[in-house]
């Protein structure tokens, strides 16, 4: 794997994120596409200030309102897996969070329509995404349970938080031929692939995960 990047925001030099690609190509991530995404994001603006030191690690961290920025490999593996069958043209993301998530697959795809129930974090995300200047993500302060109907359908669906099952409405706006990317379970997680066959749902699990609740109803 070579992937060379420039300088990224915040006058960090390119190279955390390199490091970061390298690692996560030895763990196992071997799309090209996907490891220039992470080289060239500055995944230290995406973090509180006080955690910037820990921002090219591969784990986890808080943000805030009780949600986390998502670990490195789990943001590239899900990636990588809405590209298995080739570039999606349009994807819905459900849980904004930081935006981390949001800021990869805006550099893999034409457009990407994300909802996040916290208008605090979805603000602070739009921020962080207009100073990377991607300008192909639309943003909706809604219930991620109901998806963004109008939207859709999408060939691609990518899920950052754990409903205890998946969603009606969101395996309604997936597209025929269309793949989910969805954590679920409340206290055993389990990373799920969805594709689309008409009106037939196929699931093939991935592997063991840990994401925050995808909570119903409660906007903040």
């Amino acid at each position: 794997m070579n992937v060379k990047v420039g300088s990224s925001i915040g006058g960090k030099s390119g190279r955390s994120g390199e490091l970061l690609a390298q690692k996560l190509y030895q763990e196992g991530i071997t799309n090209q596409d996907v490891l220039r995404a992470i080289a060239m994001s500055p995944r230290h603006i995406f973090v509180p200030e006080i955690l910037a030191h820990k921002a090219y690690e591969n784990t986890a961290l808080p943000i805030g309102q009780g949600q986390t920025i998502s670990q490195p490999y789990i943001v590239a593996r899900m990636s990588e897996l809405i590209l298995a069958d080739g570039v999606p043209e349009s994807v819905l993301e459900i849980g904004t969070g930081s935006g981390y998530q949001t800021s990869i697959l805006g550099q893999l795809v034409s457009k990407v329509y994300s909802v996040e129930r916290i208008k605090s974090l979805q603000w602070q995300a739009k921020r962080r995404l207009r100073a990377m200047d991607l300008h192909n993500v639309s943003m909706k302060h809604g219930d991620g349970w109901q998806g963004w109907e109008s939207k859709g359908p999408y060939q691609a669906i990518v899920v950052t938080a754990a409903p205890s099952s998946v969603p009606q409405a969101l395996l309604s706006q997936l597209a025929d031929g269309g793949r989910m990317i969805i954590p679920v379970g409340d206290q055993a997680q389990v990373l799920k692939l969805i594709t689309r066959e008409g009106d037939a749902f196929k699931e093939q699990q991935i592997e063991a995960v840990r994401f925050v609740p995808l909570v119903p109803g409660e906007l903040l």
